[in-house]
């Protein structure tokens, strides 16, 4: 009888970042090439993401050095040069993944899938706008190769674990965010009552920023009250900021806690207690001991 383990489940990370992509063949050069583009358990495939990385970086680099008007002036050709090689090369490996999954169209359509189109269709675009009446379009459009480094992401194991408890916090988060703007909607009215626009609040959502920097204690300096009582609610206002600044750290650091302590989990239901979630290399149940189920992996 061969070896036998506990039935595995997803760990709930990867698929909020990225879908989980078949690939097209299961033999040859298009199954080897899905390998390289979409694993990275052996050298090869480790090898592969980090010279991606590399073009990468090399690619953002020239961005950065092509907007400095000095350095562009002198290697005005090389910097462009660069820019066509690696958009060829970012173009050949976006076909190429479109080529060796199942379904190219769950590819295309995903966030990764839209971040590598970004980073070849600025360069061909700006290939449409000649004229020189275009050129801020054109600077717009080339703004966007900044986004490849976006593509680093997908090459890091533990940013499936950071989206994944972004992704779990949200509503926490955007909770914590409605209140924030109750406070600012209320404070930014206030102020506009008692300090008004001779002083320059000229409106309630002129308040509603002043409230925010307050908040925030950043304390910009071109709002400032002026009367008594502004300055009273003002010094409640910057208490409240540095009562709740920390509340959405707090939040996500207990979601990624949570989400790091359920990553070495299965989603294995014990068929004496119901308990669904078990370490990935349990025998018996965590809270009755009953036996969990096995499959073969030989069968």
């Amino acid at each position: 009888m061969g070896d036998v383990k506990p039935v595995r489940g997803n760990d709930g990370g990867g698929e909020f970042f990225a879908p989980v992509l078949q690939p097209a063949s299961r033999e040859g050069l298009r199954y080897r090439l899905y390998r390289l583009m979409f694993h990275h358990e052996s050298r090869s495939e480790r090898n592969f993401d980090l010279a991606l990385i590399a073009i990468i970086v090399a690619s953002v680099l020239v961005v950065l050095l092509d907007s400095d008007p000095e350095v562009k002036a002198r290697w005005h050709f090389p910097l462009y040069l660069a820019e066509w090689v690696f958009t060829l090369l970012f173009a050949v490996e976006y076909s190429v993944r479109i080529w060796v999954v199942r379904e190219p169209l769950r590819y295309a359509r995903s966030f990764l899938g839209i971040v590598d189109l970004l980073a070849i269709l600025p360069t061909f675009l700006s290939l449409l706008f000649p004229a020189s009446a275009s050129l801020t379009v054109v600077r717009i459009l080339r703004l966007l190769r900044i986004f490849r480094i976006l593509k680093l992401v997908k090459y890091s194991d533990e940013a499936g674990l950071l989206t994944h408890a972004l992704i779990r916090s949200r509503r926490k988060i955007l909770i914590f965010v409605m209140t924030l703007l109750t406070i600012a909607v209320i404070f930014g009215s206030l102020m506009y009552v008692v300090e008004g626009p001779q002083h320059g609040f000229v409106s309630i959502p002129t308040g509603m920023y002043w409230a925010v920097v307050t908040m925030a204690t950043v304390g910009y300096g071109d709002l400032s009250p002026a009367t008594g009582l502004g300055r009273f609610l003002t010094s409640m206002l910057i208490i409240i900021g540095y009562s709740i600044i920390v509340v959405p750290t707090g939040i996500y650091t207990a979601e990624l806690a949570r989400t790091m302590r359920s990553r070495g989990r299965v989603q294995l239901r014990c068929p004496q207690c119901s308990l669904g979630e078990h370490d990935d290399d349990a025998w018996f149940c965590r809270k009755c001991g009953e036996a969990l189920p096995h499959v073969d992996n030989n069968a």
